[in-house]
């Protein structure tokens, strides 16, 4: 994750991260409780915290970038690009993972989530290299559309 967010950095974006808020005390906290009920509450407690700091982060956001390394595209972040698309964000993905996980030949991860991603204006890119060219026509996209008109149908 670090020489993902370096590569943001050095594009001329300002990451937004939503794991720069360190868990590490609060989970030592609540590895020391030895009630259960007690783990259990702590750990909603900052189950919820971290899920609204994440919330935050994407509607603060101009853009998204998305990690989808894994066997699969992590739960979490696949619901995250979602959200993201629902507010109209534009969506870029990397994937420097080697294994395939598309649901088909047409699709390199998850065929919704890759959707959103290419709904949105981006694209999922291979190699860190290539991440600043990608960030930067997705902005360019994005004020792009906003300058256009809203088309407004009418009934005759």
């Amino acid at each position: 994750m670090g020489r993902l967010v370096q590569t943001v950095r050095h594009a001329g974006f300002v990451p937004v991260n939503p794991w720069d808020f360190d868990i590490t005390k609060r989970v030592e906290e609540i590895s020391a409780l030895d009630d259960l009920e007690e783990v259990t509450a702590a750990w909603r407690t900052l189950n919820r915290e971290i899920g609204e700091r994440n919330r935050r982060s994407i509607e603060e956001c101009d853009l998204m970038l998305a990690c989808l390394d894994g066997p699969d595209v992590d739960s979490g972040t696949a619901s995250e690009i979602g959200y993201a698309f629902a507010l109209g964000k534009g969506i870029q993905g990397y994937r420097g993972d080697f294994r395939l996980t598309g649901d088909n030949l047409g699709s390199r991860i998850n065929l919704q989530v890759q959707y959103w991603i290419e709904a949105s204006g981006g694209g999922i890119a291979a190699t860190l290299d290539t991440i600043p060219a990608a960030l930067h026509l997705l902005k360019s996209h994005i004020a792009d559309s906003k300058r256009r008109p809203s088309k407004i149908g009418t009934n005759r």
